[in-house]
């Protein structure tokens, strides 16, 4: 038997969320962190499709959690990415490692403050000791990129807001060296820019 013969129906089994097969599929011999061409391991596809049973089962069964695909997405940054509160409170226990990085070189909260994935940024700062003022490739922490890159609407308030309370330096620069306070002025975010002045940026 090859071992494409062998690894594939745990990939699959995983893929498709049939737990009693992924049982099966993880017979001696098998390694649990096999991958296929996209570098995607089973609880990677169990990840992205949402087969939280299959998850813990593999988590339970020592399966890596912090192996990368060939796009830098793992079973945390997923839920990060994807705004997976389910996922990602299956994961923590776990213990993963909070500095992978996406292939933008963010941590976990930089995309989820750009896509105001509030719940999830929520569960960051209040379980994890994620670094909040990560910069990523482009130059800007998870504060900057709440700004930038949404709409400065209630949710991003409230994103914004949690990453000041825990400890979001208000005067990191981006790269051509604006703060956070002259980007919300830039782009008409009052309240933001009240929230920051109240935080101490200048």
């Amino acid at each position: 038997m090859t071992d494409a013969n062998i690894i594939n129906p745990l990939l699959h089994a995983a893929e498709q969320g049939a737990l009693p097969a992924l049982k099966q599929a993880l017979s001696p011999g098998v390694n649990i962190n096999a991958t296929n061409q996209m570098g995607r391991s089973a609880i990677i596809l169990a990840s992205l499709h949402q087969h939280y049973d299959c998850v813990a089962w593999l988590i339970e069964q020592g399966a890596d959690i912090n192996q990368q695909d060939n796009i830098c997405l793992n079973p945390f940054l997923i839920s990060c990415l994807t705004n997976d509160v389910q996922l990602l409170r299956l994961v923590l226990p776990a213990g993963p490692d909070l500095t992978r990085l996406t292939r933008f070189g963010g941590v976990g909260l930089t995309p989820a403050c750009e896509k105001g994935h509030l719940e999830v940024v929520r569960e960051l700062l209040s379980r994890t000791d994620i670094n909040v003022n990560h910069t990523n490739f482009v130059g800007w922490t998870p504060l900057l990129e709440a700004i930038v890159l949404n709409d400065g609407g209630e949710r991003q308030q409230q994103i914004i807001a949690l990453l000041l309370d825990h400890g979001a330096d208000p005067n990191m620069t981006d790269k051509y060296g604006k703060t956070p306070l002259t980007l919300a002025k830039e782009r008409g975010f009052r309240e933001i820019a009240a929230r920051l002045i109240a935080a101490g940026a200048v």
